[in-house]
């Protein structure tokens, strides 16, 4: 009786344990406010995001903008048919009689004539994944991963996923930006898909986005990535001056959290912000608050009812009052999902990839986003989302206060878990 009594509480002990770990988001290491005095086209904050980010910021690089589900997975198609050496990917979700099943064939006729092919799906992500797809990969020689598939000696970091979008090929090409591999990207008889943004980049810093993912697959694997099919000698195909960042969820790594709380600071005109969710932290909504008050325009493009975590947006709106009372202008897209991550700060400044602007991306996933420090793109990158608030209805402090009980309580109720979800 005694025994069966201790084994019961330690295996309730291992389960709380367990929960606990996956709930709990890792301590900030940012706490402080930032009080910048500089803008972000100052050589100041250009040479602080060189040193304390780890990859370099490098010249010579040219990018092109892709729009909407079926251009983007067009153009990663395209890319994955022409590879002759090795291909790179890295996706959340992956799943889908269309998309999944087209990428799960491409990826396995490349594997069949001869390209070396690492496939880096998160397992949560990839749940619904059709079983004859991910067998069709494996069958032709594609190595395929879950990322964080269930084991005894991982469950305490089960709920650390990675959510990075990245395509490498022939360590030449990159792709990056917010769309995943599910049908939900593509039309459907009159439904839109997803509204989303992607970019196709060439150029030395595609090195550092390999590098990015040869670090997670060592990470899964055990195998180093290396040599000139993984990292060949580039030469600049264009003039932007771009950077490579990425995330972990672990202490001290929370470095897009960090960086995005930089440039708001240093932001003196304008910030221009969409993001599928927004559930930050306080300090962070402190901080756009800050800069509102100083004067700079802000604007945020998020999903409407659209969303597909409706709970995110009950509590991340029960917070928004003191922004609205600032100035900030919120915005809500119509016609679809939102699922767009773009940033540009005072025309200056831009950063693109998988990163949302709420807790799972800033202190629990694996993230990846590309900097460009340049005038011309990143008022490009202003233009994409001010074309979508064509299609957008703001979100106004009177229609914050009419908001009905129930929606104020579903709020409340899902801030309990919104920090862990």
């Amino acid at each position: 009786m005694i025994g069966g009594t201790a084994l019961a509480v330690a295996i309730l002990l291992v389960i709380g344990g367990v929960i606990l770990s996956n709930a709990t988001p890792k301590p900030k290491r940012l706490v402080e406010p930032v009080v910048v005095d500089y803008g972000v086209e100052d050589a100041r904050f250009v040479r602080s995001l060189q040193h304390i980010l780890p990859h370099p910021i490098l010249d010579g690089n040219h990018i092109e903008h892709i729009e909407g589900g079926e251009a983007i997975y067009a153009a990663k198609l395209a890319a994955i048919a022409a590879a002759e050496h090795t291909i790179s990917f890295e996706v959340f979700e992956f799943f889908g009689d269309k998309a999944a099943a087209a990428f799960a064939e491409a990826l396995a006729e490349a594997a069949q004539r001869g390209v070396t092919v690492h496939a880096l799906l998160d397992f949560v992500g990839s749940m619904p994944a059709e079983e004859e797809h991910l067998k069709r990969m494996e069958e032709a020689g594609v190595e395929v991963i879950r990322w964080r598939e269930p084991s005894w000696y991982q469950l305490p970091q089960f709920n650390h996923r990675t959510h990075r979008k990245l395509l490498i090929v022939d360590g030449q090409i990159g792709f990056t930006g917010g769309a995943n591999v599910t049908d939900s990207w593509l039309p459907d008889d009159d439904e839109p898909g997803y509204r989303d943004h992607h970019f196709r980049i060439t150029g030395p810093v595609v090195g550092n986005m390999q590098g990015a993912f040869a670090e997670v697959w060592l990470e899964a694997s055990g195998e180093l990535l290396h040599g000139e099919a993984y990292f060949p000698e580039l030469e600049p195909q264009g003039e932007l001056r771009m950077q490579m960042v990425s995330s972990k969820p672990r202490e001290g790594m929370h470095r897009i959290r960090m960086m995005f709380k930089y440039a708001v600071a240093a932001a003196q005109e304008r910030i221009t912000i969409s993001s599928a969710y927004f559930y930050p932290d306080p300090s962070f909504l402190e901080a756009l608050t800050e800069a509102a008050e100083r004067g700079v325009e802000v604007r945020i493009l998020l999903p409407g009812d659209s969303i597909d975590y409706g709970f995110v947006r009950q509590a991340s709106i029960n917070r928004w009052r003191p922004m609205l009372e600032a100035g900030v202008e919120i915005y809500e897209y119509q016609p679809s999902m939102y699922h767009a991550k773009l940033i540009s700060i005072d025309d200056r400044w831009a950063s693109i990839g998988s990163t949302n602007i709420d807790n799972r991306s800033f202190r629990i996933n694996k993230e990846g986003n590309v900097n460009i420090y340049d005038e011309d793109f990143a008022r490009y990158v202003r233009g994409l989302v001010e074309e979508d608030l064509n299609d957008a209805i703001p979100f106004t402090l009177a229609r914050w206060e009419e908001r009905p009980w129930h929606k104020r309580l579903a709020g409340w109720v899902s801030m309990i878990a919104g920090a862990h979800y």
